[in-house]
């Protein structure tokens, strides 16, 4: 049975140590959490007024890399949505942009119809106007999948095998050793070398080389597990959503090998 436990928790960051699992887990989990869980993103752009420098094309690319907190409970992709992906409040969302010059027009000055889901980073610089000039827009967001643009992608999700770094037989060069290893994994007391954080070991080998072994990293099916979330969706919806859609995919998989078998 695969245990889980936090080793570190931040607003945007997670931290995992799994137990008791494989690198094909990992890597699927990975994929769905980045590729497969929906989230708002801008696709459409309307321009009433733009005299600006940017093009139209370039404040449209912009606006559509912007962050959108995303409410997965009230709204669905468009293929899943009961409108057939015609486009309704279940599935699209719109936002208007409305400034004048001089000076940089942010995120923050984006009106949504819901005030629930409006760009996370209100201070991400959209256009710069002078004086006299001034833009207006109507936008359009959808949801969808970090498969479809990486605009979708709730996340940043990566993992590696967790160290157990074990002292078989004390080193001579024990200060040697402490200093060169890149990420601080040990200390020395009384001139033994001690293993003070395990977890920041990155893999190097350089303590395994200088001790001729003595030193040695072990690895097991631990692994730890990151998660960045970019901010449409908090930790907890990233990860249950992956797996919710980790679960819709197999449930139809089988409804259609059971239908193609009769």
């Amino acid at each position: 049975m695969v245990k889980v436990k936090i080793i570190e928790e931040k607003k945007d960051k997670l931290t995992l140590h799994i137990q008791e699992s494989d690198a094909t887990y990992m890597n699927a989990l990975r994929r769905f959490m980045m590729e497969e869980v929906p989230t708002l993103a801008i696709e459409d752009v309307e321009f009433q007024k733009n005299n600006g420098i940017l093009y139209d094309e370039m404040v449209a690319h912009r606006l559509g890399l912007l962050v959108l907190k995303t409410d997965t409970e009230s709204y669905n992709l468009q293929t899943e949505c009961k409108c057939k992906g015609v486009g309704c409040a279940q599935c699209t969302l719109k936002l208007t942009l409305k400034a004048k010059g001089p000076g940089y027009i942010y995120a923050s000055d984006i009106r949504s119809k819901d005030p629930k889901c409006k760009p996370v980073h209100g201070n991400t610089p959209v256009t710069k106007l002078i004086e006299g000039q001034e833009i207006e827009a109507e936008m359009t967001a959808k949801m969808g999948i970090g498969r479809m643009h990486a605009k979708w992608s709730p996340c940043l999700a990566y993992y590696k095998y967790a160290p157990h770094v074990v002292i078989k037989k004390q080193p001579q060069n024990a200060e040697l050793i402490k200093d060169r290893c890149p990420s601080k994994v040990f200390e020395v007391k009384g001139g033994q070398l001690k293993v003070v954080d395990e977890n920041a070991c990155i893999w190097c080998g350089e303590c395994v080389e200088l001790t001729h072994e003595d030193v040695h990293i072990n690895k097991e099916n631990d692994f730890l597990f990151y998660i960045e979330a970019w901010g449409q969706l908090d930790h907890k919806e990233i990860m249950s959503g992956a797996i919710d859609r980790c679960n819709l995919m197999i449930k139809d998989l089988r409804e259609q090998f059971k239908e193609k078998t009769k």
